[in-house]
Order: C-alpha cells, then structure tokens, then sequence
C-alpha cells in the first residue's frame, strides 16, 4: 500500500516541464504498449475538481460516435454521482442498458454479445470520488455479478478485479488525491489534466468575448485582478469568471471583485435577486438556507447527489432547479411497472463547496467557537474536509463579507454575530502555532487568510513565517503562488524557498524568485533553467542574474536519466551566461554559484540506467570545483562496472576538492580496480574511498595496494564483501605500513580465513575485523 501511495504521488508532482514533454494527444488514451488483449484494461484520468475531466470524456464520446476509436462497438459513460447513492443496487445489464440507453429491442441479445465481445466495450466511470468512504472496496461476492443485483461499490470491484466483464477498458476520472491507491498496481495508464497555461487563459477569455461588446475591455479587466486571472487556470473558475466580467461590465462597474468569496457572494446575488420582491426575498433566503444544509450533509458524506424525494421541500426543490444549482437525473427501473425515481446533483463543486460554508456561517446550531475546526490547517490528530477543499476558504472569506450588501441579501444574520464570528477567528489564528504546520497545512491556511482580506492576519501570518519554507512535493497552483507572492511581500524577513516538485508554473517561479526578500530558492533543475533562458530571450540580465545567485542545488540526487540531462544543461547554460554577464557588466568570466558551490552529488539511477547515466556524468564533472562528495551507492545498485570504473578515472585530475568517493556495489572486477589505481593518487583530496560489496580479487588488491603510500590524503578504505584472500590482504596490510597517514582500513571478505584477518588485526589495528 504504502508503496502504490509512493507510485500515485510521483504521477501527479512531476515538473511542468515533464508533464508538457509527455503531453499526449487524445487519440493516444487508449494506446496501451505490450499489453494483453485479452485483459481488462484500466486508464485512469487524474485532475483537480474544475480542470474538464467531465469535458474530455464527453468529447471521447463525441468522436466516438463521428468514427475514432472504432475498435470500442460500444461505449458508456456515466457520472458516479448518480449511480453511488447507497440504496440503489443494479445488474450490469441495467446499468448500461437501462440507466443508460434503452433499446427499444434485442436488448438480451446486445448484452449477450457484450459479453461475448468484451474488447469492443468501453465503460467510462466520471467522477470517482464519489465512490470512496472510510473502508476499503468490498470484495464482488454475487455468483452471477452481470445479472445479479449489487451496489455500484461491488459491481465496479468486480470490473477493475476482472470478473465482470473481463476484457473491456474502463476508464476512470478522479481527483489526484482520491483513494485510488489499492488499485494502483492495476492501473495500466495514468493522465494528468494540468489546466490552462497563462496564454490558454487569455484565449479562453477572448473566445468567450468575442461575439460581446466587452471584447476588448474584458480580458483587460480579468488581468488587472492578478488573483482571480491566476483562478482562472481551472476552467470551471475561468468560466464563473468570465460570467461575473460580464455582469460587471453590463452594470457599468470599473472592477472585479479581490477574492474567490467576493465572486460567488456576487454570483448568487445575481441569480437569485434580479428583478425580486420582499416577499420573494425571505423565501429565498429561506430556501438558501436549507439548500446550504443540504449541500453540507452531502459533503460530509462525500456526495453531491441524492434522490430528489429527500429533499425537504417542494419549494427548495424548485428553488434548486431554477436557478441551476441542481441538476436532475433519472434512475433505471428495474421492470416496466415500477414507477420512475428522480435524482438531483449540485451542477457544480464549486457550488456545493460555497453553500457548505454558508452553512456553517448560518446553522443557529453551530456556537462561534466550533466554527475554527472546520478549517482545515488544525493538528493532524483531527480530520481535515478535504473533499470539500474549496469550503474553508469560503468560510475564512464570509466571516469577513458578512457586512457587504450582497452577503446582506442572501442572509438575514445581524452584525453583532458577525463581528463575534470575526474577533473568534482572529483569535484563532493569532493562538495558532503557524511554525509547526506541514506545509500542506501552511499553504491552506495562507489561502483562508488571503480571502478575508484583513490587514491584521495577513500582516501577523507574514511575520510569523518562517525563513525556510518547504513546498517539497506540495502542488502549488497558480492560485497558491499568488497568495505565497503576496504574503512573503508582506514579510520583512528574508526567505529561504525549496519549490521542487511543485509543478510551479513559470510566471509563478519568476514571482517569487523575484522577490527581493527571498534570498535563495530550490526548484526543479528542468524548471529553473527553462525560467533563465526565458529570461536571456527577453534580455532581463538583471533579474536572471540575481535569480542565478538566489538558485541552490546542494545536495543533488540524480535518480533518472532526465536528472543527468537536466544537470548537463544547468552547465551548457553556464557558458551562455558568460556571454549574457559580459554583455551586461563587461565581465570576462561568470560561474553560477550553484555550480561552484555544489559539494555533494548523489547517484542513484539504478542497473538500467546506470552505466549509460555515469557515461553522460563524466563529461560535466569537472565543472564541479568544489565537489567534496560523490556518492555511487544506490539501494538498488548502479551496476556501472568496469566500463563506468575506466570512464570515472580518466576524470579524477579534475575532481581536486573530491574527499569522498563512494563505489560502493557497482560490480567492479579487477579489471575496474586496475584503471582506478592508476588514477587514485590524482585525487590530491580524497579521504575515504569505498569500494565495498564489489567483485574484486587478489590482482585487484594488489593494485590498490601499489597505489596507497601514493594517496596521502587517504584516511579511510573500505574493501570488504568483495572476493579478496589472504593473499590480497597480505598485500594489502604490507603496503598499509608504508602509510602512516591511514587511520582505518576495512576489508573483511568472506574468502578471508577468520584466523588470517584476526593476524593481520593484531599487527596492525587499523585493520577492522
């Protein structure tokens, strides 16, 4: 499990870079490399709440049904919002041909042939959250589970386990932080959707435009309010957006609002109160106020649709439905006689999100105090909403609005609450010990804070930041950044950044590397070079200096082949430095600090890539001058040989600050030992040299032992678990004699006698046993 968590968090926090590089067009979902026909097959669809899952599985639908993807006869998509409701059960004939086509004949035949033909069906499950509770899938116990009744948990277990329907491709979408992982090792293809980039947000907001009087002034608009452009990476918030500009634009406003709470607060207004009554005022607010409570015992459930016989009332019913909050759904009927049932789903999210935190503002129920534990930065004994991760925000900003007019329209709340639901999260958050939250935590709590807009709390969580901050792993949206940007703004303390593995986009890294008060930074190596050539096109020699000197890359671990890339690239983008410096300060020479000052390098690329990695290694060595310590030891073995033994010692009179030298399990024979001898005394620095679990004999000891009265920096050698006799450690142990400046060397060998090595200890205790 733990492992299949691993696998799920390095598909999803990869760099931006990365992800454009394996960008895959939409006729390639489906294109599964050596894989078994007959199987099922399991694509998984990963993004956040907003970003088109919805909308890509109904273009897939789309082309189908114009003629691509012709090797599917069939295909179903359903949204598992509607068919996750606990009390319904079905059949997998039901559930494709009744819920969701109805042949007017042949209907046992068509299923039939299904199941005689199971690689022409394509099943596509939208939505997949809403499946997920506390426990763990339940295993399909029905004998006949394509006939047999049973909820959608076991019959879609049935499918990923391959006894229902075995041969046919599913295809899920999901939240990337949705429990998929016990499914993980069955998963044969993995996507991300990532959103818009800064120029498909412009083009998304000019297409929208462009048949409207406010072509030109609202792309304009939407730019000025930097936050609410950067919100409009999700398409879905891109489009709330938009609607709002145009709302503002027809009421001849000058501005949109700050904050994500102000735009919904302002989105409900105008759907609702348009052209309204006092009378038809109150009853709305009624009806508000009991839709929010529905969207919060929704929520807590993990769901977003219900059948519509449990809503309250007829009244919030139609409300709901008028207004677009709802959107209904018909559930299959298991025989002609059976009467029709209804459901109803939250058309949106971010919808649902919003009135679960009217909710809680609203319910006479819930005391001032108990509305802190809602947000989602509290200790990690206590269980955050994640599901619901836009709700705190929301929460956080109407504390805050509950005096605007629109919040006043929508609510009959008087001010003296309000005021107290203030001063209980001021006090929360000055209480709150901000040092000792993860940096998930930290994240969402600058992000409530920034939708309050106080001066107070942002200026008091800026101070109390500390100087490094860690987003290692954590996915920073263009939203995230903006908000760090302008708090770490705020601070008049100087900042310490590591933002690898991020998927920070490039616009966000060239913010906050820019920022005066952050005075170093890590980011991906592929990332940060990409930013400085953007920056020498553009000429902006200022700030790509200064960002070259803020870059750290100490310690670096190379794991892949892309690693070694990117590192031969952060020094080829050193000689274009030169060029840039000396035609911006007429200097002759330049070195990116984190170049000179790099003094650990890591190598862990496995026996796969291991040779071919260290080959490309070699070339760039030597523009390291400081590097103390290269480490070749890799759980899973490097395995780069004799071949990588030859190549890393034609290097080694380059490596003069080199103290440490780790060979440690890289299958080295003799042969490795011999080329290495030969070049170990030009490591004028080295003191520990590890060569421990290779496959070196006595001939190789040998030449070790020629070598060591020359190498007098050495201060450790480390030759055990290899294939040395007494022979080579006689040998070993006369030269040692010669060379005072030892202080300990290592090299017990199960092909030592016990006796022999206990000899050569008592003669020489540097020798451990």
């Amino acid at each position: 499990k733990n492992s299949a968590k691993a696998m799920e968090k390095e598909l999803v926090t990869c760099s931006l870079q990365e992800k454009e590089k394996i960008a895959i067009d939409r006729s390639q979902i489906f294109q599964i490399p050596q894989r078994k026909d007959l199987e099922t097959k399991v694509i998984v669809v990963l993004g956040k709440a907003g970003m088109g899952k919805s909308i890509l599985v109904q273009k897939i639908c789309q082309d189908w049904s114009n003629g691509e993807f012709s090797q599917f006869e069939f295909v179903f998509w359903f949204d598992c919002k509607q068919i996750s409701l606990p009390e319904k059960q079905y059949s997998l004939k039901e559930l494709l041909l009744e819920f969701f086509v109805k042949p007017q004949e042949g209907s046992k035949e068509i299923f039939e042939y299904m199941l005689q033909n199971p690689d022409k069906v394509l099943l596509i499950f939208d939505d997949f959250k809403g499946l997920h509770d506390h426990e763990n899938f339940p295993r399909c116990s029905a004998s006949q589970p394509e006939k047999d009744l049973c909820n959608i948990k076991e019959l879609l277990s049935g499918l990923i386990q391959k006894k229902v329907l075995n041969g046919c491709t599913l295809l899920f979408t999901a939240r990337p932080k949705d429990k998929l992982y016990q499914y993980m090792s069955k998963v044969d293809k993995t996507i991300e959707i990532v959103g818009f980039s800064p120029q498909q947000r412009e083009l998304y907001i000019t297409k929208y435009f462009e048949e409207s009087l406010y072509c030109d002034s609202a792309l304009k608009l939407i730019k000025e309010c930097e936050y609410l452009f950067s919100h409009c990476y999700s398409p879905v918030m891109c489009r709330f957006v938009c609607f709002l500009c145009e709302t503002v634009l027809e009421m001849g406003e000058k501005s949109l609002p700050s904050t994500l709470t102000e735009v919904f607060l302002k989105f409900f207004q105008q759907k609702i109160m348009f052209m309204q009554t006092d009378v038809t005022t109150t009853q709305n607010q009624e009806s508000l106020a009991t839709l929010a409570r529905v969207a919060w015992c929704l929520g807590e459930k993990h769901q977003s649709a219900m059948k519509s016989d449990l809503i309250p009332s007829k009244e919030v019913k139609e409300f709901a439905l008028k207004y677009g909050f709802f959107l209904p759904f018909a559930f299959p009927r298991h025989s002609d006689s059976e009467e029709e049932e209804f459901g109803s789903t939250f058309s949106d999210f971010v919808i649902q999100n919003f009135l679960c935190a009217l909710h809680l503002l609203l319910a006479e129920e819930l005391k001032d105090k108990n509305l802190t534990k809602y947000l989602s930065f509290l200790s990690k004994k206590k269980k955050p909403y994640n599901w619901l991760d836009l709700m705190p925000r929301f929460l956080a900003g109407l504390m805050f609005l509950q005096n605007d007019p629109y919040f006043c329209s929508l609510s009959n709340e008087d001010e003296k609450q309000s005021t107290k639901k203030q001063k209980t999260l001021l006090k929360y958050i000055r209480r709150l010990q901000i040092n000792t939250l993860c940096p998930e935590r930290l994240l969402e709590l600058l992000c409530c804070v920034y939708e309050t807009q106080n001066n107070y709390l942002l200026q008091h969580v800026a101070l109390r930041l500390e100087p490094e901050l860690s987003f290692l792993g954590i996915v920073l949206t263009p939203p995230d950044v903006h908000v760090l940007h302008s708090i770490l703004k705020r601070s008049r303390k100087e900042f310490s950044l590591d933002l690898r593995n991020s998927s920070i986009d490039m616009q966000g890294l060239q913010a906050l590397v820019s920022l005066r008060n952050v005075t170093s930074f890590r980011a991906s190596l592929s990332d940060t070079v990409r930013l400085w050539k953007s920056l020498e096109q553009t000429k902006d020699y200022e700030l790509l200096k200064a960002s070259t000197e803020k870059f750290v890359l100490d310690p670096f671990k190379a794991k892949t082949m892309k690693d070694i890339s990117d590192l031969s690239n952060l020094v080829e983008m050193q000689e274009k430095m030169m060029n840039c410096v000396q035609e911006a300060s007429g200097c002759t020479s330049y070195e990116i600090p984190a170049i000179r000052n790099l003094r650990k390098l890591e190598f862990a690329l496995g026996p796969a890539c291991g040779l071919q990695g260290l080959l490309k290694l070699v070339k760039i060595l030597a523009a390291f001058p400081s590097l103390q310590h290269l480490d070749l030891d890799a759980l899973s073995e490097n395995g780069i040989g004799d071949e990588g033994a030859k190549s890393l010692s034609e290097v080694f009179p380059t490596l003069t600050s080199l103290e440490t030298l780790n060979l440690s399990q890289n299958k080295i024979t003799d042969l490795g030992a011999e080329n290495l001898a030969a070049a170990l005394p030009s490591l004028s620095s080295l003191k520990t040299l590890s060569l421990y679990n290779n496959n070196i004999c006595d001939f190789g000891a040998e030449n070790l032992a020629k070598v060591l009265p020359a190498m007098t920096s050495l201060r450790v050698l480390d030759v055990q678990y290899n294939k040395i006799t007494g022979v080579g450690a006689q040998q070993l142990t006369d030269s040692l004699r010669k060379c005072p400046h030892m202080k300990n060397l290592v090299m017990w060998n199960p092909t030592i006698p016990y006796g022999v090595l206990e000899h050569l200890h008592q003669l020489d205790s540097r020798i451990s046993v």
